[in-house]
């Protein structure tokens, strides 16, 4: 992209998508995204890490499901692509394996569809997390997702864009209800337990700035939206100690995983 349009604040998590991808070193920004990022970069020590927290933690949770004998994933609020995508873990693991990408912001879909003219089995539609009905019945969704057996669902980074007063909580329920027994939830989100009451209120100046939609939880809050699903060992933990396959860094503390499984 370039830097002729300006962002704004724009559709809840397209902004946060364009300085996601920032983070990660992609082109798909504006120079207010960026100026934002760097702000945050400047402002926090952990900011250039949660991105790849989030990221890694992703493919670990969909290897994990793999070996549960998942095959199939929808990846809800799914952001832009960047390296190591569902579809490309997926595929490496089972070419039969099904994965639909969702997300509100159109020009994350369109570069998703871009990236997937080729790919069987794989698609990316347009969708609102805040709406779990309309994605579910989506006729491209339906397609590949069948929802009488185990599915994976992914909301990583996902529910930070959606407001307290739009009722997080009744949408993860929506999808976990419509889950088959063995299917699977991950959620990775950010929480705001660890931080000063300075800190809390730079975080809010800069999120008030930037006209960004996002809310940080307590950890107790996402714990709950487990409720009815198994919790995998180790349990709601920092993003980087969920199951990890290689030595990384501190984590920040500023993002808990999990993946919990529907008895």
């Amino acid at each position: 992209m370039t830097d002729r349009q300006p962002p704004g604040p724009g559709l809840p998590g397209a902004a946060l998508n364009r300085i996601y991808d920032y983070s990660l070193g992609g082109k798909d920004n504006y120079g207010a995204d960026r100026a934002v990022a760097i702000e945050a970069f400047g402002s926090f020590q952990a900011a250039r890490l949660l991105p790849r927290e989030n990221r890694k933690f992703l493919r670990r949770a969909v290897r994990h499901m793999l070996d549960e004998g998942v095959r199939q994933f929808l990846d809800v609020g799914c952001g832009l692509p960047g390296k190591g995508n569902v579809h490309e873990v997926v595929h490496a693991r089972d070419a039969a394996g099904r994965v639909v990408y969702v997300d509100i912001d159109r020009v994350a879909v369109v570069h998703y569809q871009a990236l997937l003219h080729a790919v069987p089995n794989a698609a990316a539609v347009h969708g609102d997390a805040r709406k779990p009905h309309a994605i579910l019945a989506d006729p491209e969704v339906t397609a590949l997702i069948d929802l009488r057996r185990p599915v994976g669902v992914l909301m990583t980074a996902t529910l930070d864009a959606i407001l307290d007063e739009e009722d997080p909580e009744g949408i993860v329920r929506a999808f976990t209800d419509a889950m088959a027994p063995g299917s699977h939830l991950a959620i990775c989100d950010f929480t705001d337990d660890a931080m000063t009451s300075c800190e809390r209120a730079l975080q809010d100046r800069i999120i008030t700035d930037a006209g960004l939609v996002f809310t940080s939880r307590s950890r107790s809050r996402i714990a709950a939206f487990f409720d009815g699903l198994d919790l995998v060992e180790p349990g709601l933990v920092p993003a980087p100690e969920w199951r990890p396959d290689r030595p990384h860094e501190p984590a920040t503390g500023w993002l808990v995983a999990g993946v919990g499984r529907k008895p």
